[in-house]
């Protein structure tokens, strides 16, 4: 199918801070339209805090980051118009007792009823099959996924699938809205050598076609640009970043380029599914236990999104 034109990404002094500490902060980096993004770190160091943040599903604190033009806070729904969501746990996950066909009926159905226009809901009923067919089958080529090798075809429930099928599927269902900004999290989660290859090798095709990726993993590949989550350590400043980083005027073409940022997050306590924006600030504890700027803890992921929200 054809590929939408990818969007930029930067980010500024960016930070999302809850009431007993900061999920990420101080990430400045810009990324060209159709770059490969990974945000590494390990587990519960904020990365996907990071990434919804950087959809407009999340709400910052600190400094900003603009997508396509668009610049945050402020433009979150605008954001999420141009971005959508592959696989993140707790927010856009695969049912498993649906198969594959109704995954991708569903799916077609609802872009079809809020993204299309009247004259194409007044199309005959099957033209309007044709055309959700035909979007089907370019997203499924997209991300190389042959239904028709799965144990039951499309009738094949997701529970039934590899973890790299699932993540083809999802990756697919979200190439459906034809996004300028592709978010995965979890990229080489469970995943095999070989299959890690594979997932890199497919997310880096979509990037060259034009759809900027960011990607969620514990070990980026050496072809993406990189933004690094963690902890500030020795020689780092307080802001989380590493000295010496990538500035904000510097491009993704730079593929050695690391940006740093702090912070503690866990992917238990990732958001329940929500899908009204709130432009309300986050709510600082003023108790005598409050912690100081530097107090980044595994609570403050939890806290910052249950004190920001997220779309």
């Amino acid at each position: 199918m054809d590929s939408p034109h990818g969007a930029e990404v930067s980010a500024e002094d960016f930070g999302l801070e809850g009431p007993r500490g900061w999920a990420f902060r101080g990430v400045d980096f810009t990324a060209d339209p159709g770059t490969l993004v990974a945000i590494e770190g390990p587990s519960g160091s904020g990365r996907t805090c990071l990434l919804l943040a950087l959809t407009g599903r999340m709400r910052s604190t600190r400094g900003h980051a603009e997508v396509g033009g668009l610049r945050m806070p402020g433009r979150f729904a605008a954001v999420r118009r141009i971005s959508a969501l592959g696989p993140v746990p707790g927010v856009s996950e695969l049912d498993p007792a649906f198969t594959v066909a109704e995954h991708l009926r569903e799916r077609a159905l609802l872009q079809r009823r809020f993204d299309g226009s009247l004259r194409t809901l007044l199309e005959p009923r099957a033209r309007r099959t044709a055309t959700a067919r035909a979007t089907v089958d370019a997203a499924l080529e997209a991300v190389r996924l042959d239904t028709s090798a799965l144990p039951k075809a499309e009738r094949t429930s997701v529970r039934d699938l590899e973890r790299l099928e699932a993540l083809r599927l999802s990756v697919a269902l979200a190439l459906m809205a034809r996004p300028r900004l592709l978010a995965v999290d979890d990229t080489d989660l469970k995943l095999s050598d070989a299959d890690r290859a594979e997932a890199w090798a497919l997310l880096g095709a979509l990037a060259d076609a034009g759809t900027t990726v960011l990607a969620v993993c514990s070990e980026a590949p050496e072809n993406a640009f990189t933004v690094r989550t963690g902890t500030p350590g020795p020689g780092e400043r307080p802001d989380g970043a590493a000295a010496g980083s990538t500035s904000g005027t510097d491009t993704a073409r730079n593929d050695n380029a690391r940006t740093d940022n702090a912070g503690n997050d866990t992917a238990a306590d990732e958001p329940a599914r929500n899908d009204t924006a709130t432009d309300d600030t986050a709510e600082h504890d003023t108790s005598e236990n409050a912690p100081t700027e530097d107090d980044t803890t595994g609570e403050g992921t939890a806290d910052a999104i249950a004190e920001t929200g997220r779309a």
